[in-house]
């Protein structure tokens, strides 16, 4: 935490708790720690109804708060995940705005993650395996004073985690669906990662983490030339985004494809899927080295068009069609 500067004295900090062995161990590691980092905790579980007894977890979650004299806000999912549409995804997306808006509440600085140093190693094959790119390869960050979520834990292994919680005596609860192997998640964690370590002889959780923390470095130094770039080039209004198809033009193409990327996700809230995808990329792309008068659909359901200047990503109309 030191390190990352994660907090500062007298910040208050939103524990994402959900009742498992990693948020449990953050939760009391955090609150042995409050007088040393000058914090104040507050507790918060999403109970995302994906299973009948899943209010169990809130209840036990209100139970550790209590014995820790915490308060502790519990949400629940209102909706379901969309046929076809990754659980996964959905329930993160789900958990990260009910969390944004607790934080928001009740004025905290950050919202602490229990992920751990397995977790990034998992979500770094995931995201090999999905093709995120740079931006996947680069893991989970761990956060800093500045951000809205950190990861305490992200350099503490899974074995370390539920070596805390004998030794604590505590039980925290246990989530089947972490051991469903139909989730590419759970897949990754009992399938995949200990193959690797059958093929090589050795742990492999630690480099891919390494690995990680490189390629993030790398994509921060690159992340601070496109926000550039994004200032220059990109104007937002109501919801559209207007690039200047002369500057984008004259872009490297992965600076403009960078561009392009980081734009979208400043006009999408979290629970939205990846924007506009590698073709969607292209498309915008295409239209700014191109003549004026054209326009292209995005998968996202917005249409981009090219005016005399700007290629110009809107809302679709409900009339609108792809007249190319």
């Amino acid at each position: 935490m030191r390190a990352h500067e994660m907090v500062a004295p007298g910040d208050l900090v939103l524990v994402a708790v959900s009742g498992g062995p990693d948020s449990v161990c953050l939760l009391h590691t955090l609150h042995a720690l409050r007088r040393l980092f000058r914090m104040r905790l507050e507790v918060f579980h999403f109970d995302h109804r994906l299973r009948p007894d899943s209010a169990a977890d809130a209840a036990y979650v209100r139970r550790v708060a209590e014995r820790l004299g915490l308060p502790v806000h519990v949400r629940t999912a209102e909706t379901s995940p969309a046929k076809g549409q990754s659980v996964e995804a959905w329930a993160t997306g789900q958990r990260g705005n009910a969390a944004n808006d607790v934080r928001r509440e009740i004025g905290a600085a950050q919202t602490a993650e229990g992920h751990t140093l397995d977790d990034q190693a998992e979500t770094v094959l995931l995201n090999l395996v999905r093709g995120t790119g740079i931006e996947g390869i680069a893991g989970i960050d761990p956060g800093g004073r500045l951000d809205r979520r950190i990861q305490p834990l992200l350099a503490t292994t899974r074995a370390d985690v539920e070596a805390f919680c004998r030794a604590m005596h505590l039980r925290p609860r246990r989530d089947p669906m972490n051991d469903d192997r139909r989730f590419l998640r759970a897949a990754i964690r009992h399938d995949v990662l200990p193959a690797l370590e059958g093929l090589t002889g050795r742990g492999v959780t630690a480099p891919i983490a390494r690995t990680a923390e490189t390629i993030r470095r790398d994509r921060d130094e690159l992340r601070e030339r496109t926000v550039q770039r994004y200032r220059e080039l990109v104007d937002e209004r109501d919801g559209d985004v207007r690039f200047d198809a002369a500057g984008v033009t004259a872009l490297s193409e992965p600076e403009a494809a960078r561009l392009v990327r980081f734009a979208a996700y400043q006009v999408l809230t979290i629970d939205q899927p990846a924007p506009w995808t590698k073709a969607g990329v292209e498309a915008v792309l295409d239209l700014a080295r191109g003549r004026p008068g054209r326009r292209r659909d995005l998968p996202d359901g917005r249409v981009a068009r090219r005016d005399r200047t700007h290629v110009v990503v809107t809302h679709a109309k409900p009339a609108d069609h792809d007249d190319e």
